[in-house]
């Protein structure tokens, strides 16, 4: 057994005092009684702190858990209190748009939008970079917690089981050599008694000798034994318990080393976001800053001004003259007198409720002047692009037609007739809206107040229109109940300036290809065989020639491609193959 001042700090074993993860023999029990077996080892108080850290460590990973499913949850809220409040497709929508606190409003929902994007990014970073490299590595510590222990534990068996057998191999010594000195005993009275035998005397000696070599040989084997079990022991105490030790205390040292890896890593998962979240309250900032109330009430006025002159002075009625009347008077006088009043009475058109609602005459006459000019205006304009758009179909449908009769193998001329009498048609209808709007929008200008009489109104009247009309004009246009009426004025209808009707003369087909401008390109072709183009508006390829499509097949059998910027024509659809881009309309690859 070592003595105590043959330990240095850096010895660890079991039945040591411990210190640290290093181990040192107990002063207060001697060498000579130190029970190596005993169990004053500290495996079971590492056990129980090693599993305490890996609990902790398990403790920590809820707690990120929870607080990933806390932001997920909170941008999931974000998100659906800014899509609750976003504006709804619809015409109110449209007019939101024009004011700038409305805008900004939207901004800010868009802002905060961006905003619960942010908390999902932590989320989703709690989750990558924390919680999943935590649960890799508490399967991977527990495995190593596991493997220590179970090294340490074989180890102690070992001692133990040396030990058990240096203890039995001391105790056959030990009955050996009581055997042998009862043994001599009996020899040595066998051989002083007179009456024993010689025989006998022999055969005790004989005893007494085996005996002896018996507890010779149980001495040195225990003499042996005990050198091979301090051996053990020595390198158990100074080497393997150490050892095992030490790497529970590295585990130790790495797994509060990674938890404090995983807090920096805590608080970087927020501090990454921290910009983005700047920017997108910085735009909330700069949408408020954006607002413009007098551009906001500006946008009011001109949606709300009526365009009506404003009513004259009521002249005064002195209903003493009524005391001073003469029998003379009649009743046609009273009357006269009554229309008087109630004629200036109409006259107070804001005091008026109009009861003209819902959508209206198609005139929009029930409408104040400026409303009216501007409903009239859309509706011109609405007209116009039906026209243009009408117009537009006619022009491709008599180029095809031309093409057809140039060409009858392309196509029965014939056969577009119909639709270019229907489009005719439609062009003829819509001109004539036209006309009637612009007759309407003519009086309506015409009777509007001019500029140096709107001088005079307050700003929520003013309005800038050129025509002069006088005060007994608009109040006689005032209907009794207060809302608007138009009359009927022949001299004042406009005629349109509409494109010629679609049956005059055709352009030559040269001068169509000429005059157009050139077509985006909607494709490529490959040639597939060689086509000679000898017929007008056609053109030749040669086999395998790469080209660009312009425009694809109607139906006729024929596709309209470009070599050039002045070569194009129309080619057999079956002799090309054609690869039409992704996003052209009706896009598809053929043959």
């Amino acid at each position: 057994m070592l003595a105590s001042s043959e330990l240095t700090p850096a010895s660890c074993s079991f039945g040591w005092k411990f210190s640290g993860f290093c181990w040192f023999r107990r002063v207060d029990v001697p060498p000579d009684k130190m029970v190596p077996l005993q169990k004053r080892d500290q495996f079971d108080n590492l056990e129980k702190h090693t599993q305490w850290g890996i609990e902790y460590l398990e403790k920590y990973t809820k707690f990120v858990k929870e607080r990933s499913e806390i932001e997920t949850n909170y941008a999931k809220q974000i998100r659906n209190l800014s899509k609750k409040y976003q504006p709804k497709k619809n015409s109110r929508e449209e007019e939101e748009s024009k004011y700038t606190f409305c805008r900004a409003f939207l901004t800010t929902l868009n802002e905060l939008n961006d905003y619960a994007g942010q908390h999902e990014v932590i989320a989703e970073n709690l989750t990558s970079q924390i919680l999943s490299d935590l649960s890799r590595y508490l399967t991977e510590l527990k495995a190593e917690r596991k493997s220590h222990f179970h090294e340490g534990r074989k180890a102690q068996q070992h001692i133990e089981s040396s030990w058990k057998q240096l203890e039995s191999c001391k105790r056959r010594f030990e009955r050996d050599c009581k055997e042998a000195d009862r043994a001599q005993q009996y020899f040595e009275k066998m051989d002083a008694d007179i009456n024993v035998t010689k025989a006998d005397v022999e055969k005790a000696r004989q005893q007494a000798q085996m005996r002896h070599q018996m507890a010779a040989d149980s001495k040195g084997d225990y003499s042996a034994y005990l050198q091979k079990f301090n051996q053990e022991q020595n390198e158990h105490y100074f080497t393997v318990i150490p050892n095992i030790f030490q790497k529970l205390q590295d585990m130790e040292e790495k797994r509060i080393e990674r938890l404090g890896v995983c807090m920096k890593t805590f608080a970087d998962v927020d501090r990454q976001v921290i910009p983005i979240v700047g920017k997108c309250l910085d735009g909330m900032t700069k949408a408020a800053e954006s607002i413009e109330p007098k551009a906001d009430s500006k946008q009011v006025v001109e949606s709300y001004k009526s365009g009506f002159e404003p009513p004259g002075d009521v002249e005064f009625e002195d209903y003493g003259q009524v005391m001073k009347r003469t029998a003379s008077e009649t009743s046609l006088s009273k009357e006269g007198k009554e229309k008087t009043a109630s004629k200036s009475k109409g006259k107070l058109w804001p005091f008026i409720k109009n009861k003209n609602k819902g959508s209206g005459p198609e005139d929009f006459s029930h409408l104040p002047p400026e409303q009216r000019r501007k409903k009239l205006q859309a509706k011109l304009d609405e007209l116009n692009k039906d026209i243009q758009k009408e117009m537009d179909q006619r022009d491709a449908l008599t180029k095809m037609k031309d093409v057809y009769v140039k060409n009858p193998q392309m196509g029965d001329p014939a056969s577009v007739d119909p639709r270019l009498s229907e489009i005719s048609q439609t062009i003829e209808k819509l001109q004539s809206e036209v006309q009637k709007f612009e007759g309407w929008l003519a009086e309506v200008e015409e009777r509007m107040p001019s500029k140096s009489d709107t001088q005079r109104r307050s700003g929520l009247y003013e309005t800038q229109n050129s025509t002069t009309v006088s005060n007994n004009c608009a109040q006689d246009r005032e209907s009794p109940d207060g809302s608007y009426t138009e009359e009927q004025n022949s001299e004042t209808q406009v005629k349109a300036n509409i494109a010629p009707n679609p049956t005059s003369t055709t352009p030559e087909f040269d001068d169509e290809f000429d005059d157009e401008e050139t077509l985006p390109t909607i494709g490529t072709c490959k040639a597939l065989y060689p086509f000679e183009g000898h017929n007008e508006g056609t053109i030749a390829i040669a086999e395998g020639e790469l080209l660009y499509v312009i425009e694809e097949d109607k139906g006729d059998g024929w596709t309209r491609v470009r070599r050039n910027e002045d070569e194009e024509g129309y080619v057999p659809t079956s002799y090309v193959e054609v690869f039409l881009e992704t996003n052209a309309k009706g896009a598809m690859t053929y043959i």
